[in-house]
């Protein structure tokens, strides 16, 4: 029998998590942790909700897949067929959605978007009038509602679950899962590139609220594996889209932005319980899971797979993983390649070289910074980071005559990427399409009501 496949994904959590050394409530998916093997340098393709999760599950790049920004703002995929669903759908899998998708309309609207994607069933609790701070909540409802069904599957046909929590996204929840300790802004310490203020800690509070009800969600959806006896036969897949929604973070090339977390159990691997130290991309999970199931891969995956690290620590590892931005609220091209030690980011828009802020989502963290003279930041148009000594990614050396040779070098990775993917953005900009909703760079609010906020065709 092939092994099922839970795919179990946060919002908005970046690497913040327990697993990865931080304070941060998430006993169960430590735990989980022992039992799977850490990735601890996985990287998205794109630092923003659903160009990110589209990259996964299509196994391309967002230039190529056609999820240029976010899809409850008007984008989609070139073609749903292309989408990891519809692969399994063709090869005998129940494919089952219970919460949320990002890759195609509204994610709150799981129901049209699940069949859009193509999912044959969709066990998602109601979310009818619940306000985003209530979301969490409904995380804990989808998390009963998989157990009941993972309860009550007879089939002989194996299935792929994909398990999406709203958490880690704003707005945080008022309180913490009754189950875990409460939450003081007193005692903790924001995560780099944040600055220790008070109002960021108390924002930062938030965070780790919502993070207490993806961890009892997550606990129920493992212990309801293991009560079912699906566990040990099944591919468990935990990973997040993009970095914590703080400024410097989500919708930013840095670390803080693509870094992300990937923790997988494969049925029977040595590696269950290691960590692996290379490079991977979420671009190279689907790859990666054909070799796992022993299914031909599409002719359209653009990943790398990398299924022999279940049996090994090292072997042809990534030299080099590439990331991108095309559109979040506001339109911000750029691109970057990324080595073990080096970093190299390219922004194409020069006519805007400040922060987008309304790139930023809205909270008490991104006011502060405000408050502070954020609109007087600005980009580079290139950026070279030393991430060894550097990992803050603060010191630009692309102007330093000591590193030209690999600004060069990396330069050159990045066109060649962009070349064997067609990257459009190498013909020129990105012109905006109807039904896209694009805010106007130099914004501060995303969510403005205002329509002279937004783009028009031919602006």
């Amino acid at each position: 029998m092939k092994h099922n496949i839970i795919y179990i994904h946060t919002h908005d959590s970046g690497r913040i998590l327990s697993p990865y050394g931080y304070d941060v409530p998430t006993q169960s998916l430590k735990a989980f942790t022992k039992d799977a093997t850490i990735f601890r340098e996985a990287y998205c393709v794109g630092p923003t909700c659903s160009p990110s999760r589209s990259g996964l599950l299509t196994g391309m790049y967002p230039h190529s897949n056609g999820m240029y920004g976010l899809s409850q703002r008007g984008f989609k995929l070139h073609d749903y067929n292309q989408h990891l669903v519809n692969f399994l759908n063709k090869r005998e899998y129940n494919t089952v959605l219970c919460g949320i998708q990002h890759e195609a309309g509204s994610f709150t609207n799981h129901g049209e978007g699940g069949k859009i994607i193509g999912y044959k069933q969709d066990i998602t609790a109601d979310n009818t009038g619940l306000a985003e701070e209530e979301l969490a909540k409904w995380d804990y409802e989808n998390a009963l509602k998989a157990k009941e069904w993972l309860e009550s599957y007879q089939e002989d046909k194996p299935f792929f679950l994909s398990f999406g929590l709203f958490s880690t996204h704003r707005k945080f929840p008022e309180e913490g899962h009754k189950n875990k300790e409460k939450i003081n802004p007193k005692y903790v310490m924001p995560p780099l590139p944040l600055s220790d203020d008070y109002p960021i800690r108390e924002d930062y509070a938030g965070y780790l609220k919502s993070t207490t009800w993806a961890d009892e969600s997550f606990k129920i959806v493992i212990e309801a594996l293991k009560e079912a006896g699906f566990y040990d036969n099944s591919i468990i897949i935990f990973t997040t889209d993009h970095g914590i929604a703080f400024p410097f973070n989500k919708c930013n090339l840095f670390d803080s932005g693509i870094g992300v977390s990937l923790i997988m159990r494969v049925p029977d691997s040595h590696m269950n319980g290691e960590e692996v130290e290379g490079l991977v991309s979420q671009v190279d999970v689907f790859p990666t899971l054909c070799d796992l199931l022993s299914l031909d891969k599409p002719d359209y995956l653009q990943g790398e797979s990398f299924a022999y690290l279940f049996e090994e620590k090292e072997g042809k590892e990534r030299k080099e993983i590439f990331s991108e931005i095309n559109y979040h609220t506001a339109y911000e091209p750029a691109r970057s390649v990324r080595t073990k030690r080096y970093k190299y980011i390219k922004y194409y828009d020069e006519s805007y070289l400040k922060i987008n802020r309304t790139n930023i989502d809205n909270s008490i963290s991104k006011d502060y910074y405000q408050a502070n003279g954020l609109e007087q930041i600005e980009k580079p148009e290139e950026a070279l980071y030393d991430l060894l000594y550097d990992p803050s990614e603060t010191n630009n050396l692309i102007e330093n005559e000591k590193y030209q040779s690999i600004a060069d070098e990396l330069r050159q990775k990045l066109l060649q990427h962009q070349l064997e993917t067609n990257d459009p953005i190498l013909n020129g900009h990105f012109k905006l399409e109807e039904g896209w909703k694009i805010n106007k760079s130099e914004n501060y609010n995303p969510s403005s009501k205002d329509p002279n906020d937004f783009l028009k065709i031919g602006e």
